[in-house]
């Protein structure tokens, strides 16, 4: 497959590494020359410099032949006439841009785009995607990270090991035979900063992170044996008014179960603004910093605190801050990677790297076949991919322990009839079968390989 990737910030220096490690033909191309450099220099793509958007710069970075343009710089407008440049005069046939304004978010989520005046065939937002992550490590406050899978029967946990925890020095196959009706796998688990894949014989020890697959119905239950307690959320308080913060407060005034809402916003048009748009939500304008307005928004007696800023220290300032005021639980969001090594010392619960969620929403459009949903773990060390088993797959027919799946690969769930189950070695793989597999990121391909999922593009 043949992809130009516009634009080389995080975002798309983590795309082309994911697409050119899996042997695809990439192009990066940006207006900064440093930028292409780095991703020339550092992976196995090839670079132009230039403004996206121009014919001639489409021409040379190889567009007369691309199967996809992924539009993903930092301006709206430049992405859009991206993707207009790559139909019109290109007719690439799969064109994915990065849209923040809202105003275009709204015109397009509501058709107001058509497809011949405005040729994107997929929308990534990062304020709506990290909105989401924000709403789904609040809906399991005792996990620092989280994602649904099959069709929303289970759930990847991430939990931190404490000293306390019931199963430390138990060997994993142990679990098993422990607590034999849970539907819980062991996935991934990160020590002393490096993650892998676990064998049977590994054994959990404090202080490392855990990457969980468990069915909802049995989460609570997860938790609990892992050491964690799951409460339920009555008041949050939202540092930052945003989008994000915006997205989070509509999200919670919605629900069935009453959430208190409090917003705090340091930009008075912005607060103002946000205020307008929610009905049963507080907004309070002022410094997220400021102890006097953390205790004017209650934060001592809030569940939760949500730190969404468009600035890290801020958000990592703040969390600390409502943490040491007595909130028991705090969320950031932290866009530089180099920052989450800072989460545990500093008492954050959990945090949402924006850069992880878009990548993994990027991914999962354009990865081939019949992969459902693609999750970037950490800083893209490892996925979670969700794929339906086909005919010509060759693990259709096969018992699990007769799979030779690759080291650092293993099967977390099982889809069947609408039923998730738990892997076994006597599990017998059938077509139409959805499974989620954990990947070590040089194991990725070796996955599609034998699902079968290359055959097919689009």
């Amino acid at each position: 497959m043949k992809v130009i990737i516009c634009g080389a910030g995080q975002v798309g220096w983590q795309i082309a590494r994911h697409l050119a490690s899996e042997r695809n033909d990439v192009t990066v191309v940006d207006n900064n020359p440093d930028l292409v450099r780095r991703a020339t220099d550092t992976l196995d793509v090839q670079g132009i410099a230039g403004f996206a958007s121009y014919p001639d710069v489409l021409e040379k970075a190889g567009a007369n032949d691309a199967d996809m343009i992924i539009a993903a710089t930092h301006s709206d407008e430049v992405n859009m006439v991206t993707c207009q440049v790559a139909h019109s005069v290109f007719a690439i046939q799969r064109k994915i841009a990065r849209l923040r304004g809202q105003s275009y978010l709204n015109a397009i989520y509501s058709d107001l785009y058509r497809r011949d005046h405005l040729p994107i065939d997929v929308v990534i937002s990062p304020e709506v995607e990290v909105a989401e992550a924000a709403l789904q490590r609040l809906a399991a406050p005792a996990a620092f990270d989280t994602e649904s899978f099959l069709e929303g029967n289970a759930q990847l946990l991430g939990i931190s090991i404490d000293e306390d925890c019931p199963v430390i020095n138990t060997p994993l196959r142990q679990l098993s035979d422990l607590f034999s009706t849970l539907k819980a796998v062991v996935v991934g688990i990160r020590r002393k900063g490096t993650l892998f894949a676990p064998s049977p014989g590994d054994q959990i020890f404090p202080d490392d992170d855990c990457y969980v697959m468990t069915e909802n119905t049995d989460m609570a239950r997860t938790l609990e044996i892992f050491g964690k307690t799951q409460g339920k959320l009555e008041r949050v308080v939202v540092i930052g008014g945003g989008n994000v913060g915006l997205a989070v407060a509509r999200a919670l005034e919605t629900r069935t179960d009453r959430v208190r809402v409090r917003v705090i916003e340091r930009d008075r048009a912005i607060a103002e603004a946000t205020a307008d748009q929610l009905e049963r939500t507080i907004v309070l304008n002022g410094d997220g910093l400021d102890a006097g307005l953390l205790d004017e928004a209650n934060i001592a007696n809030a569940d939760a605190v949500l730190a969404v800023t468009d600035d890290d220290k801020t958000n990592l300032l703040a969390a600390v801050r409502a943490k040491g005021m007595g909130c028991p639980m705090a969320i950031c969001l932290a866009n530089d990677p180099t920052l989450v090594s800072l989460m545990a010392p500093l008492d954050i619960d959990a945090y949402i790297n924006p850069r992880a969620t878009t990548v993994s929403s990027i991914l999962r459009h354009i990865r081939h076949g019949r992969v459902r949903s693609v999750y970037s773990i950490g800083d893209a060390e490892a996925e979670m991919i969700e794929a339906q088993v086909l005919t010509t797959s060759p693990i259709a027919g096969k018992k699990l322990r007769d799979i030779d799946f690759p080291e650092g690969v293993l099967v977390g769930g099982v889809l069947k009839a609408g039923r998730m189950h738990k892997p076994r070695g006597d599990m017998r793989i059938e077509e139409g079968d959805i499974v989620a597999i954990f990947a070590m990121a040089d194991q990725v391909s070796a996955v599609e390989a034998l699902l079968q999922v290359t055959i097919d593009f689009f």
